[in-house]
């Protein structure tokens, strides 16, 4: 190419770019609603796709440096990684995140704010508990393990972190509605849970296991690894709560979180909880002391016997 021809061809690039940016100019100015429009759209987007919480806390970045930030930091540890940063105190696979996820915060069974509602009455013990008591209630039950010293560093810092994570939650606050877990109502009588099995098999079975024991991607169901029958989720409505808010976590089998009937999540709850073969809670028959239990309790207790 000559230079003659250079100079020619660098000319016609740089008319194609005034003219292209002149008529782009003069089209917004004669069509402003639509750019309006498609910017308010780009906002919009990018707007949902923020976490919606009503009181989400700070980042962990901003933990304040020092003894106290190290405590907040130690706290989130042990909530992520309880089976294995306090396998003393545990007894089973399982973690705090396995039901709390994402450390607790704007995930499942939300914890934001826990620190905030303590101390509370709770019918199971048939008495006011302090947030130490309900730490040490998933230890004994969920995770089927040994408490907490209320006193040692361990409880210090997971209510450090659980303090952090409910600063932006008002003070007086008594109920926390974001977190709230439906509990699946139906008769219990017809609860089928071969139903259940074939349910789980289809949408359940690829995270944890043929024999409920988990694995890479998912936590153990039931057998010595998972929860006692003194937790919470032992309960087949609350284990269906659970199932119909959270579950698959992706797209499996046709079902993705949000999609089971309150039929179905009763069904895979009591496939899961009433088939299947879990750890015994020794002081179980001492809850609901004062003959309050509720109807999908997963045992007799002393005062339901009083009752009869």
């Amino acid at each position: 190419m000559s230079k003659k021809e250079a100079i020619y061809s660098i000319t016609a690039i740089l008319v194609t770019l005034v003219l292209g940016f002149s008529f782009l100019y003069l089209y917004v100015k004669a069509n402003p609603n639509e750019t309006e429009t498609a910017t308010a759209s780009m906002e919009e987007s990018q707007t949902t796709e923020e976490p919606s919480h009503p009181y989400l806390p700070p980042s962990m970045d901003k933990v304040p440096e020092g003894e106290e930030g190290e405590l907040i930091k130690l706290g989130e540890k042990y909530h992520n990684e309880t089976s294995s940063a306090l396998d003393g105190y545990v007894g089973n696979k399982l973690n705090c995140t396995s039901c709390h996820a994402n450390g607790g915060v704007n995930g499942s069974l939300d914890l934001v704010g826990v620190a905030k509602t303590y101390p509370q009455y709770n019918s199971r013990a048939g008495r006011e508990v302090t947030l130490e008591d309900r730490i040490n209630g998933c230890f004994v039950r969920s995770m089927n393990g040994k408490p907490l010293p209320k006193d040692g560093p361990e409880m210090k810092a997971m209510v450090a972190y659980y303090t952090y994570i409910s600063q932006n939650v008002p003070d007086g606050t008594k109920e926390r509605p974001w977190a709230a877990l439906k509990k699946v109502q139906g008769d219990l009588a017809t609860v089928n849970a071969e139903a259940g099995k074939e349910l789980y098999n289809k949408a359940c079975i690829t995270c944890h296991g043929e024999g409920g024991d988990g694995g890479a991607l998912g936590i153990p169901l039931w057998g010595d690894n998972s929860y006692n029958i003194g937790a919470g989720m032992a309960r087949v409505r609350t284990a269906a709560g659970f199932i119909q808010a959270y579950m698959p976590k992706s797209p499996m089998g046709g079902y993705e979180a949000g999609s089971f009937t309150d039929e179905e999540a009763l069904n895979i709850a009591a496939y899961i909880n009433k088939l299947q073969q879990r750890p015994d809670f020794a002081k179980k028959a001492y809850d609901w002391p004062k003959g309050d239990a509720p109807d999908d309790a997963a045992y007799e207790t002393l005062a339901g016997k009083k009752q009869q």
